[in-house]
This record gives C-alpha cells, sequence and structure tokens, in this order.
C-alpha cells in the first residue's frame, strides 16, 4: 500500500475549499445580477437625480453638451467612468431606453461589489458560511436590488472604496508597496467620484494601521494626500464633484421596500463597534448612518455607500454568535455552540419571510412607457422641431437621433430662452420650470397637445384658437349632434356620445356630412391617438362602413387642402381615416351659435 502524505492531504484539501469557494462566489455573482436585471426596467423607486446622470452620460459619450437644471449635483470624474462604458459597450446603441442603458453599469457594479465584499469578510478573517451570509444579504434584499439598480455615482464610489478595503487588508506578510499605492489610488478615485467616499477614510487608515509598519502607513497616506491635492487643485475646476439638492423619494420610501434589513443593519453598525474585526468598518458605517439625519442631503447617497457594509456587520454578528466567542476583553461565558448553518438559515428565514415578501411587491418590474411614448408621438407629429426639454426628456430625444441642437434644455433658461416649437416635460421638469424666469415666460404661452402618464408635450404659437376652446367646442357638439340626428348616418353608444359632446375633429364631422349625401354610413368608432384624449384634443382618427368601402376610401383619399386626410387605410371593419392635428378654426362657423 502506497503511504499517503499528510502534506498531499493538505494540498487536496485546500483545493478542494478553493473550488468550493468559487463555485459559490460565482453562484452568487448570478443571483446579485440576475436579481437586478430583473427590476432594470423599475421606475419607482428612483432618484430625482437620475435622469441628469444618464444626460450627462449621453453627452459625454457622444462627444456633445447638456446643460442640467442645477439641483442635481455634479461627478465628472463618476460620469466619465460611466460614459467610458457606454461608449465601449455601444450601451445606448443596444436599447432604445438610454436609462436602461446606463443602469446596465450599475448591474456590473453591484457584481464587483458582491466580488470584493467576499474577499473582505474572508480576508477580515469571516468563516466560509459568513462570507457567503453577507454577499447573500446584499444580493437579494429589496433594499439593495432597488437602490442597486438606479444610476447613482455612489455605487461606483463605493466599489472602489471596497477596493481601497481588500487592498488594505492584505496580510502584513504578503502585503507589497504597489498594494499600499493601489489602496491611495482607489480611496482617490473613490472620493472623487463621491464627496461621501470621504467618510470611509477613517476605516481605511485603522486597517492600514492594523496591517502594516508605520512608515507604510505614512507612505500611503502622503500618495493619497498628494493625489487628493492634485485633483481638487490645479484639476479641480475639472473634476471637482458637488452634492446634488435632495429630492424624492425620501428616506420613508427607500425604508419601506427592506425595514427588516434597515434594522439589522442598524443593530449591526452598533454591535460592530466592540466586535475587533470589523470595528473599523463599524465606524464609518456609523459616520454614514449619521448623515442620513441630515436634510439638506439626498439620503440615496448615504444609503448607496452603506448597503455593501453593513451585510459584513450582520455577517460578523452572526458568527460571533455561532462562535460562541464573546468580544475581546469581556468575561467568557460558557455557551452552547450552535451549528452555522442554523444561524445563517434562521437569519436568512426571518428577514425574507418578514422584509423581503413586502418589499418584492413594491419593486415594479415593468418599466414606465410614458416618456417613449411621448418621443413616438413627437416623431409622428414635429420630426426635428425645436423643443424644450428637460433632463429626462433630452436624453430621451437624443438617443432617438433628434438633432441635439434642436433641444433646448430647460436649465439653460435662466436668464433667456431661446424660442421652442413645442415642449417635452416630465413631471420633475414641470416642477422645476418655475425655477427658470426666461423658461416660465415661454412655457406661458404654450398649449397641452398630448399627455403620456406624468410627460406632458404641449405647443407654441399657432394655432392662435385652440382646440377645445368654447366657440369652437359648441360648433363641433351641435355640428355633430345633427349628424347623429341623420337618417343616413348609423352611429351608437361611445360613437354618439362623441359626435353629440362636440370631442369630434371638424373636418371628420365635414367631411362626413358630405359623404352621407352619397353613401348611407355607419360610424364604427373613434379611435383615440395616444395622449391626445388626456390633453383634450378632438378626435381626428374615424373607422367607417358602407355597403361599398372602396368609394368611401376613394372620397376620402380625393380631398385636397384642409380635408386631406394624413391617411387612408382599409382595416377590418370598415376604413380608417386620420387627419394630421390641428384643425383650422371656423370650419364649422354656420353651427357657432344655436
Amino acid at each position: 500500500m502506497v503511504p499517503v502524505d499528510v502534506n498531499g492531504r493538505r494540498l487536496v484539501g485546500a483545493a478542494a475549499i478553493r473550488l468550493l469557494s468559487i463555485d459559490v462566489v460565482l453562484t452568487l455573482l448570478v443571483i446579485t445580477g440576475g436579481a437586478r436585471v430583473l427590476h432594470l426596467a423599475s421606475t419607482t423607486p428612483s432618484p430625482a437625480t437620475e435622469p441628469a446622470t444618464v444626460a450627462h452620460v449621453f453627452a459625454l459619450s457622444h462627444l456633445t453638451s447638456f446643460t442640467d437644471t442645477g439641483v442635481t449635483g455634479t461627478s465628472p470624474f463618476g460620469w466619465a467612468q460611466l460614459a467610458w462604458y457606454a461608449l465601449i459597450s455601444r450601451a445606448f446603441d443596444r436599447t432604445t431606453v438610454p436609462v436602461t442603458a446606463v443602469r446596465e453599469t450599475m448591474v456590473i457594479t453591484a457584481v464587483l461589489c458582491a466580488v470584493l465584499l467576499w474577499l473582505l469578510a474572508r480576508r477580515l478573517g469571516l468563516p466560509f458560511w459568513a462570507a457567503t451570509m453577507a454577499v447573500v444579504l446584499m444580493a437579494v434584499s429589496p433594499l439593495a436590488i432597488g437602490m442597486q439598480r438606479v444610476v447613482l455615482v455612489e455605487h461606483l464610489a463605493v466599489t472602489w472604496i471596497l477596493a481601497a478595503f481588500v487592498l488594505a487588508a492584505t496580510p502584513r506578510e504578503r502585503a507589497r508597496p504597489w498594494h499600499d499605492v493601489l489602496a491611495a489610488s482607489c480611496l482617490l478615485a473613490a472620493v472623487l467620484t463621491s464627496p461621501f467616499a470621504l467618510l470611509a477614510l477613517p476605516a481605511a487608515g485603522w486597517l492600514l494601521v492594523r496591517r502594516r509598519e508605520a512608515s507604510r502607513v505614512a507612505f500611503t497616506a502622503v500618495v493619497f494626500t498628494l493625489g487628493l491635492g492634485i485633483a481638487f487643485g490645479p484639476a479641480g475646476p475639472a473634476l471637482r464633484p458637488e452634492l446634488p439638492e435632495p429630492g424624492p423619494p425620501g428616506i420613508a420610501g427607500w425604508v419601506a421596500l427592506d425595514p427588516v434589513f434597515v434594522v439589522l443593519s442598524m443593530v449591526a453598525i452598533v454591535a460592530g463597534m466592540v466586535l475587533p474585526r470589523t470595528r473599523p468598518l463599524a465606524v464609518s458605517a456609523l459616520l454614514l448612518a449619521a448623515v442620513l439625519a441630515f436634510p439638506a442631503i439626498p439620503v440615496e447617497l448615504p444609503l448607496a455607500l452603506l448597503i455593501p457594509l453593513t451585510p459584513l456587520l450582520v455577517a460578523e454578528v452572526a458568527a460571533t454568535i455561532a462562535a460562541g466567542r464573546p468580544p475581546a476583553g469581556h468575561r467568557p461565558v460558557p455557551t452552547r455552540r450552535p451549528v452555522p448553518a442554523v444561524v445563517l438559515a434562521t437569519v436568512l428565514t426571518f428577514v425574507s419571510v418578514a422584509g423581503w415578501a413586502h418589499g418584492f411587491a413594491r419593486l415594479d418590474q415593468s418599466g414606465d412607457p410614458a416618456l417613449t411614448q411621448a418621443r413616438e408621438w413627437l416623431q409622428d407629429n414635429a420630426s426635428g422641431a425645436v423643443v424644450l426639454v428637460d433632463d429626462a426628456s433630452w436624453t430621451e430625444l437624443a438617443a432617438d437621433r433628434w438633432p441635439t441642437g434642436s433641444l433646448i434644455p430647460i436649465g439653460s433658461c435662466a436668464v433667456t430662452c431661446a424660442t421652442p416649437e413645442w415642449a417635452v416635460l416630465t413631471a420633475s421638469g414641470q416642477r422645476e420650470g418655475s425655477r427658470f424666469p426666461a423658461a416660465a415666460a415661454v412655457l406661458a404661452g404654450s398649449t397641452k397637445v398630448a399627455v403620456f402618464g406624468a410627460v406632458t408635450v404641449s405647443r407654441f404659437g399657432e394655432p392662435s384658437d385652440f382646440p377645445g376652446a368654447t366657440e369652437e367646442s359648441g360648433a363641433r357638439s351641435r355640428a355633430g349632434a345633427a349628424l347623429a340626428a341623420s337618417e343616413r348616418i348609423r352611429c351608437e353608444g361611445r360613437t354618439r356620445d362623441a359626435l353629440t359632446a362636440g370631442r369630434v375633429d371638424p373636418r371628420l364631422i365635414a367631411t362626413v356630412a358630405a359623404l352621407a349625401t352619397l353613401h348611407p354610413l355607419r360610424l364604427v368608432d373613434f379611435p383615440a391617438m395616444p395622449g391626445e384624449a388626456a390633453a383634450d384634443q378632438p378626435l381626428r382618427r374615424l373607422v367607417v362602413s358602407g355597403n361599398d368601402e372602396a368609394a368611401i376610401a376613394d372620397f376620402f383619399t380625393g380631398q385636397r387642402a384642409t380635408f386631406q386626410p394624413a391617411s387612408v387605410t382599409r382595416v377590418r371593419g370598415g376604413v380608417l381615416v386620420t387627419y394630421p392635428l390641428f384643425p383650422p378654426s371656423g370650419l364649422l362657423t354656420p353651427f357657432s351659435s344655436p
């Protein structure tokens, strides 16, 4: 029998553990990325700064300019990182929704955070199952999913922070000078991405002091300080980040996604202060949590930095309980050692049942098509026109190859404003319009033409007598009632109601009246154009049928000038007639008075 070498057994065992670690980590990465991809298009909740960030990323990746509303903060280095990925991956070419294109980077960032969180947990000495628990908590918490899918430069900053922590936590015997230089560089990149990364410096410094000689700690500090001085000194105008103003949603909107995870995190931060392994991280986490109390700071910024840190603190508390070992300096108390798997299963079950079921119901997987519908409607009716836009609609139209020279950002209208022909504004753009006097003055002369959810499309200038004015509406109502009463026209239900209510385009009323003298007709339906009914626009489409539908189609096709339709199409049930926007006023003058 061949004797078995003890070292050989150890090597085989170590290799098996490494393979198991790789399998577990890969599985966790799939869960982390997949959970965020499923909610990539969700619009609720999302921070008010996201549209401006996406617009700046698009502008940088396409080498054009953009002026935001000025309340969304700045992060030139963060925008450059996002634009770099969008450029090399051609993200804006692969999707028609610009926000989704930039959110791809957030998915990759979340996956990197999961890898770095695992490495940090292992380097700090947490057991295998505790490191797994930390990543699982971050991977599947509704709060983490909801936060990490939206476009925030703080997600990039926390990735740099975790990379710095991993480098700083390298064991003393394996650490090399390049570890220190890279750690300082990662911290500098984090601070340039988001000023809140400064709150991670105590943790990074503490880890370095623990695992480096004093001279190397000083060297790392000098490298970081030198880089910070250059970045905020000579390069300050190009690189200095600024914080945004607070906006919706508030802290309650985020906490509602996973209140149990929030409670566990707060308990773990306090408990982490007395646990030696994670005390440096708990100090920085406590500072970030304290920032949440300041009303002048958007809550999503410190939350984005906290979410990858607190699962590690929760895992450390669970590992300490499982090991039955109190913190250093405490009197040992004999306890039974619970099985780690039981502790892990209990914690995960508690969190999933109490928090996740409630939080996932609040995460909407479907996107909001309102802005896309508004863009398609405008392309059909006013392609290439000069449009007043806000942060979100600028990106939507620019990504659809609308000439950026014809787009007037509302943020550029503080003093003067070019004369637009149309306006496409989301709810935030309508709120922000009052902050810009020139934009507010221009919008006062607009009329609402189409409404898609919270997105409003307006037109400036002509026609002078806007559709829906009292006189025109009364004329349409009386002429429509006359048509409905005609023996040669059949209509019922909502078709008759639309005629008598004065909601039908006067060109349709006039041409139907003329056609009825030649053929008996049945008015099947007045299909509303998307968005126009909500803006009280006249119905300009009609499905009409009769004994000779070919003659009906020829009649409408033969109309000219004012009464020429935009399209005439044979459809099931009759002939679909569509007229262009904005009928001229006065077509129904004989019906203007009773």
